[in-house]
């Protein structure tokens, strides 16, 4: 692994002893449905992803092994997505987390989480290479078929109605609504579903509201406008809870400026 770069925010508040994350593990996983870890290591790894350490997450779960899936391609995903600046990197970094997803489907077929960090990295590398590149290459059905296993296994799975929403939003710009249609089964409708459902299942996760206001810009552009920023001005001003959420705030934030 190269040298990551820190979380460039102060992450004290997000500094969780073990008794603590218990006690907001509800809180902290509504979007990813993740179960309490059951054993004092993997919950070093996902107390290393709440305060933005990471690459130390990366590294407590790849000592742990494939039953530590979840934070690993979550951590990797969460950084590549936010803090890498090399495409390069960037794009082996999402490479090794897709690896990893994929093995995890293997290991462990009913887990939703192997679903979907396999999805929301492919989505993110197929971001990282370019959406119409991706399409053509088949990464499209790979991402759907990932989220719908995911939302088959556990339906308030809100981060993969959340995926699924921009899903059918991506289509349908980059392939126009009959083509999407036809040939990805997109749809508007369905895409406004999975993203209000997204928003209902968790109220005050900024990155739901980000990603509707995002999937109503592809769906809509300028005719949403008014919408889309007061999506991102809601989401600017909510309190983070840990730092993959202080990162969703400030690109928010960032968005606004």
């Amino acid at each position: 692994m190269t040298n990551w770069n820190p979380f460039p925010h102060d992450s004290d508040d997000y500094q969780y002893d073990s008794e603590a994350l218990r006690d907001l593990w509800p809180e902290l996983h509504q979007g990813d449905r993740e179960p309490e870890p059951d054993s004092d290591d993997l919950l070093d790894a996902w107390a290393a992803f709440h305060c933005g350490d990471f690459d130390q997450a990366v590294n407590l779960a790849n000592a742990i092994g494939i039953s530590a899936h979840a934070v690993a391609t979550k951590s990797a995903g969460i950084y590549a997505s936010y803090l890498e600046d090399n495409n390069s990197v960037q794009v082996e970094i999402f490479e090794n987390a897709i690896a990893t997803a994929e093995e995890a489907i293997e290991a462990f077929p009913d887990d939703p989480n192997a679903y979907y960090f396999h999805a929301f990295n492919l989505g993110r590398y197929s971001q990282s290479i370019s959406v119409v590149k991706a399409i053509k290459q088949g990464f499209a059905t790979k991402i759907r078929e990932s989220l719908e296993n995911a939302l088959q296994l556990e339906p308030d799975h809100a981060e993969a109605h959340t995926a699924m929403g921009l899903y059918h939003s991506e289509i349908i710009d980059k392939m126009g609504k009959m083509i999407g249609s036809m040939t990805y089964g997109a749809s508007e409708s369905a895409a406004l579903e999975h993203l209000e459902t997204a928003i209902g299942l968790t109220p005050d996760a900024p990155i739901a509201h980000i990603e509707y206001a995002n999937g109503l810009y592809l769906l809509y552009g300028d005719k949403k406008l008014d919408e889309v920023s007061e999506l991102y001005v809601k989401a600017s001003e909510m309190t983070p809870r840990d730092a993959m959420e202080r990162l969703d705030v400030e690109f928010a934030k960032s968005e606004l400026e």
